[in-house]
């Protein structure tokens, strides 16, 4: 398996650092607003990159942060008169629904800075000790000069930045002893909420957060650290210039970047009136829908995001759930037989869309070319099967066609809606049933309503149900 590291610029062979286990860490969303489709991006290609290491058999520890304290979050509940708490709670809630809503896997962990503060203290008072770090009224800032490395990731050159880009340089206090320099630690302003520290009672720097989280739920060493290309520069810089210089040794061996998302061939951004949340989409299309559009180009290419091709994607993903549905149909209505001699030489053509799709994902999760391997067996399925297809092969094609799917994250095995007033129905007939001893069909009912995602409790006050 190979996939493009940024740190050495071109494709290297994946090898992990544990034999059969992935450390991965994966930077989430700064939690002021309901998500946008920017942030949408990563979520969705790190996910598939997840699922396609845990298809392959490897044990996956996932994590990805909240950052649940930051000048956006004061200046959002200053302006409605809250605390930062609650309204980072809330867009936490509100994000984690869209998350559900795109079929993105829950994470290991997903840590919050505020309930990490005490161990970006030490990593803070770890890197002041070895001479990385100093401190100035109350200010605690990072010495880029001092980590020798610095600029490896981004391909900066320290003497460039300092005198011809200064768009680059991190923004800081007047009392840094470098404008390169970076803040760690910042003493309290009116109105915002504060930790004690040894230097000062204040909140941390954003880029210390990533360090320490990282460190303390995967280890000082990860295989795997990922996000958007915006934030190779400063922020992953950054952090690998305090993880290596606080733990001694290399932080993560490979680093994946997907790249920005446009909205009709313009950057996104609300001035441009172009601004759209996860949200939002979720009013005109299953999130489903973006989450194909998302994976239908590679993830290290620019993609522009239009009704036109939102269009296009919820079009591509209805043929592959259509023959999903087909697919069931056909199992339901056919003789329960094995399948036979020409079935078994039909289906072994199959191997051969399994192999392109794994070739497509092993160099570097191409999803745009594991998708059309699943369109092709999409073509093959809706061609080689009819109603006199054995129960069997059908239901082998059936698996594969989800197999492939639930790695991309795309969910084609629906579940069917069902109205209130028919689970009360179907409870009626189950109560019936049991009144007249037919366990086998108030059993069959049960099971139905599971399979359409209804629980049936069994109380003394009568049947309770729920939506799973």
């Amino acid at each position: 398996m190979k996939l493009y590291n940024t740190l050495s610029k071109q494709k290297e062979e994946f090898t992990p650092l544990e034999e059969g286990k992935v450390k991965m860490y994966v930077c989430g969303p700064t939690v002021y607003n309901f998500i946008h489709i920017g942030n949408a991006r990563p979520m969705i290609v790190f996910d598939t990159v997840r699922r396609y290491f845990e298809y392959k058999g490897y044990d996956v520890n996932y994590v990805s942060n909240f950052t649940d304290v930051d000048d956006k979050i004061i200046k959002k509940a200053n302006e409605e008169g809250v605390s930062s708490d609650e309204i980072s709670k809330r867009y936490i809630a509100e994000c984690k629904k869209d998350m559900d809503g795109m079929n993105i896997e829950p994470a290991t962990k997903n840590p919050l800075a505020t309930e990490e503060i005490s161990g970006m203290i030490e990593m803070i008072q770890t890197l002041i000790d070895k001479g990385y770090a100093y401190e100035k009224n109350g200010t605690v800032y990072y010495s880029t000069r001092k980590f020798k490395d610095y600029g490896k990731l981004s391909h900066k050159n320290l003497d460039d930045l300092r005198s011809g880009e200064r768009s680059l340089l991190v923004s800081g206090e007047d009392e840094k002893e470098d404008p390169l320099d970076f803040v760690l630690w910042k003493p309290k302003k009116e109105g915002e909420p504060f930790w004690k520290a040894p230097w000062s009672e204040g909140r941390p720097g954003w880029h210390i957060e990533c360090s320490e989280m990282s460190k303390k739920y995967l280890g000082e060493q990860i295989d795997i650290h990922a996000g958007g290309e915006d934030l190779v520069f400063p922020h992953h810089e950054n952090e690998i210039a305090q993880s290596e210089a606080a733990n001694g040794k290399e932080f993560a061996k490979y680093w994946m970047h997907n790249a920005f998302l446009n909205i009709d061939n313009r950057k996104m951004s609300k001035s441009l009136g172009n601004f759209r949340t996860v949200r939002e989409i979720s009013e005109q299309y299953d999130l489903q829908v973006l989450r194909f559009f998302m994976l239908s180009a590679h993830y290290r290419n620019p993609l522009n995001f239009s009704a036109d091709l939102m269009e296009a994607s919820k079009n591509g993903l209805e043929r592959i759930v259509n023959a999903a549905d087909n697919l069931k149909f056909l199992k339901k209505n056919a003789a329960n037989e094995k399948m036979t001699e020409e079935e078994n030489k039909l289906f072994i053509q199959t191997d051969a869309f399994v192999a392109d799709f794994e070739r497509a994902m092993e160099d570097d999760f191409n999803t745009a070319d594991a998708i059309a391997a699943v369109f092709d067996l999409v073509k093959f399925a809706n061609s080689n099967t009819d109603s006199e297809s054995s129960a069997e092969y059908l239901g082998k094609l059936f698996d594969l066609l989800v197999k492939l799917t639930d790695v991309l994250g795309l969910l084609v095995d629906k579940k069917e809606d069902i109205l209130d007033e028919d689970i009360e129905k179907l409870i009626e007939e189950r109560q019936a049933a049991r009144k007249a001893k037919d366990f086998a069909r108030a059993d069959a009912i049960r099971d139905d309503l599971l399979e359409k995602g209804i629980v049936l409790k069994d109380t003394r006050e009568g049947v309770q149900w729920k939506r799973a």
